[in-house]
């Protein structure tokens, strides 16, 4: 009978320290991975102001001498909206360049006839593809500038024309605010009579065509 009683208390003994065991043990967790941050989506919509400058080239013609090359630089400011739908973007643009783009011939002018122009502006459509934080555009419009003809010893002449521009280009978000660009412009101002005034006939027009390839910097609000 005491061996009975002792292997009793025995196999409660073991048994309590088992449910001890057991109690002790962690209750296993399940894992829940974190979701990956937020990202917002990039949108273009809204007002920007920014500078800009490049290099042109191009070519003049005058009755009187033919054609010439022209070439040169500028530097301006810019201002202009976006409104994006879906990944569409329209936008207006205009900006305004001071400019040192010019060209002299010797052909049927010994002296030296010379196109220059110091300020070129153009106000421009803009239609752009939303590719995240990268923008390709085309763009199109009006351009006004001015444009001189002069030959030394002659008073020369200049008139402020209006004409057309028409190019493309890429746009991509920096960091913040801020975004920068890269276009190509195909620029035509027309022409103008010099004649008299440039030492030649009665009637001798003179035209602009330009090419510029301009970068830029734009702060959106």
């Amino acid at each position: 009978m005491k061996r009975l009683v002792l292997a009793l208390v025995g196999l409660t003994a073991l048994a309590g320290t088992a449910a001890a065991a057991d109690l002790a043990r962690p209750v296993p967790q399940n894992y829940y991975k974190a979701p990956p941050p937020y990202a917002p989506v990039y949108t273009w919509s809204g007002f920007y102001i920014g500078v800009n400058g490049g290099g042109a080239f191009g070519r003049s013609v005058w009755d009187s001498t033919g054609g010439f090359d022209i070439s040169g630089g500028l530097v301006g400011g810019t201002l202009g909206y976006n409104y994006q739908f879906g990944q569409g973007v329209i936008g207006l643009e205009g900006d305004i360049d001071w400019a040192d783009i010019n060209g002299t011939t010797t052909n049927f002018c010994a002296l030296g006839c010379k196109t220059s122009d110091s300020w070129l502006s153009t106000v421009r459509g803009r239609l752009g593809y939303a590719a995240g934080r990268f923008m390709p555009f085309v763009t199109g419009g009006v351009a006004f500038g001015d444009i001189k003809a002069s030959t030394p010893g002659f008073p020369g002449n200049s008139t402020t024309n209006a004409g057309w521009t028409l190019g493309g280009g890429l746009e991509f978000a920096i960091v913040g605010n801020w975004t920068a660009k890269a276009e190509y412009l195909y620029v035509d101002l027309g022409k103008f009579n010099c004649g008299l005034a440039c030492g030649a006939a009665p009637i001798d027009n003179v035209s602009f065509k330009t090419n510029l390839i301009r970068a830029g910097i734009n702060y959106r609000f």
